[in-house]
């Protein structure tokens, strides 16, 4: 069975924090950093190891940790296009709550 996330692209807003996110697979996703709001550069693209749980229909538990070390937790609710963003960098913890867009 396919995951539906799979092969999708999706905008991530935060605030000044914008960023293009693609699930690649269940078990990887590459982003581009659109709008970096001073926690990364503009134009930063990765492609990082997901640890992806759904929750319930809609509703997902995304994590990851990029190669500078920043982790990212997000709970993301495609039913009400909505995304719950917890980010570390260097040791300082941010809270976005933002909203998510089919690219």
């Amino acid at each position: 069975m396919t995951h539906p996330l799979v092969g999708k692209t999706y905008k991530f807003e935060l605030g000044q924090l914008k960023v293009r996110f693609t699930f690649d697979s269940p078990s990887q996703g590459s982003f581009v950093v659109e709008e970096g709001a001073g926690l990364a550069p503009d134009g930063h693209a990765e492609t990082v190891k997901l640890d992806l749980r759904e929750l319930r229909e809609g509703l997902y538990l995304n994590s990851w940790t990029e190669a500078s070390g920043a982790t990212v937790t997000h709970v993301e609710d495609f039913a009400n296009a909505t995304v719950y963003s917890n980010v570390t960098v260097d040791g300082a913890l941010y809270n976005f709550v933002g909203t998510i867009k089919e690219a």
